[in-house]
């Protein structure tokens, strides 16, 4: 196992990974911005080194300062959560140039996943379902026109690198299909550096289910069951479940067998997520890979038991998987909250400031996720996402009453937080029958 590691991310999987290391007997080292020269997890580490300024692109998104951080620091390996260069297979391949370890997928799956229309390839090739859609990116205006005509619109046009909803268009005609490609091609350049994209059928009231997959470097793959993240807004997830309700027995083998299969296809290693769409008529499609732990993650271990973030540790330390496919079970309902500093009155407005008040959350079956607290001062520069709130309970029913009881418990004030909107969810009718797709938020919630 390692004996020291470097954090190349802030925020809540920050804290979360170096907890995990510490549980291991292994050293940390935190690297921050000026704007987190207050983050509650620089008490814990080992080492902390500043990387630069709040802006993102000067510290935390800066390679050369954290393979600098990296080698005064001496550590063996960078764990670079989520966001920023998890998936960058630029950084990966500098970490292995430099004989620092990655503590994610290798630089070739990165590099295949990064590329989504290059993913869908593999997919196809896998005998994997995927979106009727352009057979990789489209270059010119009038080529994207041709695929839509000829695939059916509505289509969607979709970044090929990157994710989060940015770079992704839909068009119902052509008049707005020219539009939107140009608005998604700077959008894309602008968030990814790569402006590339590609044109992808729209599944009318899909569900978005993900299986969350783990492989090691002796080709052993395994599924932690999969999650429900339909709840969204602006195609970013809000609330994430696991099992998925409403989905058949059946369906749910199929498409669990279809991320492993694709997953030892790629020679997939360490901690990544395939999603899916699944529509009115359970059939699922691939859409993309993750290569990289997912926010959402604490909804899989609380299911299966399974801590992912050690899991990450073994693997990328050469050991094997620690658990068979066989051994995970599925044990209750667990369902997360994301809990953010915006505002759903005001179009999600982000709502930086200093937390006045923070009480969160406890009691039987809770989980909270967050390095917020009392006189926190949450930065304007970068995601809003304040932390999670877990819930597990016997049955999908017990877990839903767990979330509503910690929701009206947890407390942030000084600041705007959309935790009025995730009570007004849990006590929606069509959310507690579990029969909603990507379209609930806006269609059920936010126009009523």
């Amino acid at each position: 196992m390692f004996n020291r590691i470097l954090i190349a991310n802030r925020g809540e999987i920050a804290l979360r990974v170096q907890r995990a290391c510490r549980e291991f007997g292994i050293q940390t080292v935190m690297v921050y911005s000026k704007a987190d020269e207050k983050a509650m997890y620089l008490r814990h580490a080992d080492e902390t080194i500043c990387i630069g300024p709040g802006v993102s692109g000067e510290s935390y998104l800066s390679i050369p300062n954290i393979i600098a951080a990296a080698e005064i620091a001496d550590v063996d390996a960078i764990h670079p959560g989520y966001g920023f260069l998890a998936e960058n297979a630029h950084f990966a391949e500098i970490c292995r140039s430099s004989n620092v370890g990655f503590i994610g997928p290798s630089v070739e799956v990165i590099e295949l996943m990064g590329n989504k229309a290059r993913a869908r390839e593999a997919a196809e090739r896998a005998g994997i379902p995927v979106v009727p859609g352009s057979r990789g990116t489209v270059e010119e205006e009038e080529e994207a026109v041709a695929v839509a005509r000829e695939i059916g619109y509505p289509v969607l046009i979709k970044a090929s690198a990157g994710g989060g909803g940015r770079g992704m268009r839909l068009a119902h005609n052509d008049m707005s299909l020219l539009s939107s490609f140009h608005a998604a091609k700077s959008e894309a350049e602008n968030a990814f550096g790569d402006g590339a994209l590609y044109i992808e059928k729209w599944i009318a009231s899909p569900r978005h289910v993900e299986v969350q997959i783990l492989g090691d470097e002796s080709g052993n793959v395994i599924h932690l069951l999969e999650r429900d993240c339909s709840v969204q807004r602006r195609n970013q997830k809000l609330i994430e479940e696991s099992p998925c309700p409403s989905l058949p027995e059946k369906t749910r083998r199929r498409l669990q067998d279809a991320a492993v299969k694709l997953a030892k296809a790629v020679r997939f290693t360490n901690a990544g997520t395939v999603e899916f769409v699944v529509d009115r008529d359970h059939r699922f499609y691939f859409i993309e890979v993750n290569a990289r732990i997912q926010v959402e993650h604490p909804v899989s271990e609380m299911v299966t038991g399974v801590d992912i973030l050690k899991e990450q540790l073994r693997i990328a330390a050469g050991q094997k998987l620690s658990i068979s496919q066989n051994q995970v079970r599925a044990s209750g309902h667990a369902i997360e909250c994301r809990i953010n500093a915006e505002d759903p009155t005001d179009d999600f407005k982000p709502c930086p400031g200093r937390i006045t008040s923070y009480i969160p959350a406890g009691g039987p079956g809770v989980r909270v996720d967050s390095h917020v607290y009392a006189g926190y001062e949450v930065p304007s520069l970068y995601d809003s996402l304040l932390g999670k709130l877990i819930v597990h309970g016997r049955t999908r029913d017990a877990a839903l009453t767990t979330m509503r009881r910690a929701l009206d418990e947890f407390v942030v004030e000084g600041i705007k937080t959309n935790l009025p909107l995730h009570r007004r969810i849990l006590r929606n009718s069509t959310f507690l029958d579990g029969d909603y797709d990507t379209s609930f938020l806006e269609t059920q919630v936010l126009k009523h």
